[in-house]
């Protein structure tokens, strides 16, 4: 019987290793197969590289951090800051899905401070329940169908609040402390990150800023790190809860 798999798709290179590394460590210690996705390969993320010599090292950065679980990284090629929830787009995420055919699926909080994120939580949500659809791209996709919409989490927003500030409660938390250090090692992976966020976002310590959010989760459930999710429940998706099952609610 073939591994299960876990598919994380997020925006950009890095956003995994913020927000739901951890879980995929836990999950590869299981034996899942782990594919790690970005919608874009992190284009706009230098003030001083233009934006194809910026992408080609974010992208070999996110395959260097998906190798520290041994998963395979992939990236849908779309463009920073251009995200939209369009045809071509919904094609890319539901080639991929057939492709790699998750059991279970994490992507971006629904509400996020950006549009970026937003949108790839649509289209993931989109796309898992269009992979199963045999008319949607038929003759446009050669991958197969897959036999089911997979189990749907979201990842802590950015700070755990969305736009206007208002917190993003988790459903539950999962105990990450001990793969905390590969979560970071992950994250440290993706070096040319330290300046854009210094500039950009004020975060020059991105990755004690990763383990403080980390640690804020884990005091929250009683351990020393954590990660929240949000299990995506609406009709036709599944109601199990597989991730909680898997790695323990808290």
């Amino acid at each position: 019987m073939s591994a299960p798999v876990v598919l994380s798709l997020m925006a950009h290179p890095d956003d995994a290793e913020f927000l739901c590394a951890g879980a995929l460590a836990r999950l590869a210690d299981l034996g899942w197969a782990v594919h790690v996705a970005t919608m874009t390969p992190g284009d706009c993320g230098s003030v001083e590289l233009p934006p194809d010599e910026i992408a080609r090292r974010r992208r070999a950065e996110g395959a260097a951090a998906a190798a520290v679980l041994g998963a395979t990284y992939h990236c849908l090629e779309r463009r920073d800051l251009l995200l939209f929830y369009d045809e071509p787009t919904l094609r890319e995420a539901v080639r991929l899905l057939r492709r790699v055919r998750p059991r279970l699926l994490l992507t971006h909080s629904p509400a996020d401070y950006l549009p970026d994120h937003e949108v790839t939580s649509l289209v993931a949500r989109a796309a898992a329940f269009a992979a199963p659809v045999p008319n949607l791209f038929r003759g446009d996709v050669s991958e197969p169908t897959t036999d089911h919409v997979p189990h749907l989490y979201y990842a802590d927003p950015i700070e755990g609040k969305d736009a206007l500030g208002r917190p993003v409660e988790p459903q539950f938390r999962v105990d990450i402390t001990a793969v905390m250090d590969r979560k970071t090692t992950m994250l440290a992976a993706h070096a040319s990150q330290r300046e854009w966020l210094r500039r950009q976002h004020g975060m020059d310590q991105y990755l004690e800023a990763m383990r403080a959010w980390a640690a804020r989760q884990g005091s929250a459930a009683g351990v020393a790190y954590a990660e929240g999710y949000r299990q995506h429940l609406g009709h036709s998706y599944p109601q199990d809860d597989l991730l909680g099952d898997t790695l323990g609610r808290m």
